[in-house]
């Protein structure tokens, strides 16, 4: 009888199915290297000491205002000080002595806890306006104690509108503050007088008691013609749209002109300058060259005066000491 042949899987099918098979190996996860595990050490701790850098505490700005008397503002909170304000002195200023002195009995009043006026000094350009308030600052300061002495804190035109928080930031303070804007004037479209208007008089809060404005300007209602008489044409009440932008204006106390200055004034204010800085010259021929000087310039002002006086200091070799 003969035997049935057995069923034997050749070998080469079961390599081939041993193929189809593979089985998965495993991967041990690489150990990092020693370098990445230090760059990521040193990448924490930096993270950590700038996240305690930036918590904590720093000097706020309030804090500052005794280390000079002069600041400048910027919109974010900081108040910057000015140790060596640019300014004239106050006796060199010619041709406006009778603003010179009303301004200077409201800033002294100021400074005495009294009631005074916010002010605003408009009219002819170069004729002493923003140097007069700064002389004003400085002759009130002369003989005060340093916590008595006067604040001043310039604040830019295009920066108006975070004067609220400047006031909420000096409302607290136990000093007197002149805040000073120069140049203050409004073009177009432009809607920031509104943060103006609210803190000289309109506002809940208003003006802190220790806290005084003046702004310098070549315009008497602070706007433009043309866009006065633009809104005055197409408003459907035109007074009371003209009566909106030129209010403003009116919420200063003082008004305070400034014109411009005839012949004589304009050699005094020369020869003040002169005399001041030892700059010696004949008079006649002063005379001539800083009439001259005017010509060029076509116009007599407390700036061309000064133009002058440089130009002359320059060509004789003096140095003008204090500048």
């Amino acid at each position: 009888m003969s035997k049935k042949p057995s069923k034997t899987v050749p070998r080469a099918a079961s390599k081939a199915s041993s193929h189809k098979l593979p089985i998965a190996a495993t991967k041990r996860p690489t150990a990092p290297s020693k370098p990445d595990s230090a760059d990521r050490i040193a990448r924490s701790l930096e993270a950590i000491a700038a996240h305690l850098s930036a918590s904590s505490p720093k000097p706020s700005a309030i804090d500052t205002l005794g280390s000079a008397d002069a600041f400048v503002w910027h919109p974010h909170g900081r108040l910057a000080p000015v140790p060596r304000v640019s300014r004239v002195d106050l006796g060199l200023l010619k041709g406006i002595e009778q603003v010179r002195d009303i301004l200077i009995e409201n800033t002294e009043r100021f400074a005495d806890g009294l009631p005074a006026n916010n002010a605003l000094l408009w009219g002819a350009r170069g004729m002493g306006k923003s140097s007069l308030v700064k002389a004003a600052h400085a002759s009130i300061n002369v003989n005060r104690k340093p916590a008595e002495r006067l604040k001043l804190i310039e604040i830019h035109r295009e920066d108006i509108e975070s004067l609220p928080a400047l006031m909420d930031l000096l409302r607290a303070s136990d000093f007197h503050f002149i805040v000073f804007c120069d140049d203050l004037s409004f073009d177009g479209n432009d809607a920031s007088y509104k943060s103006l208007k609210a803190v000289l008089e309109g506002g809940i809060e208003g003006r802190p008691d220790n806290v005084i404005l003046y702004a310098t300007s070549n315009r008497r209602h602070l706007l433009a013609r043309d866009m006065i008489e633009n809104e005055r044409s197409t408003a459907i009440n035109p007074g009371e749209a003209v009566e909106e932008k030129v209010s403003l204006s009116d919420r200063f106390g003082l008004w305070l002109g400034f014109h411009r200055c005839s012949q004589d004034e304009y050699l005094a204010m020369v020869k003040g300058y002169c005399g001041h800085f030892g700059i010696r010259l004949d008079e006649t021929e002063l005379e001539r060259e800083a009439l001259e000087w005017s010509t060029t310039r076509g116009s007599r002002s407390g700036r061309v005066a000064w133009q002058f006086t440089q130009e002359l200091a320059g060509r004789l070799g003096v140095k003008l000491a204090g500048k």
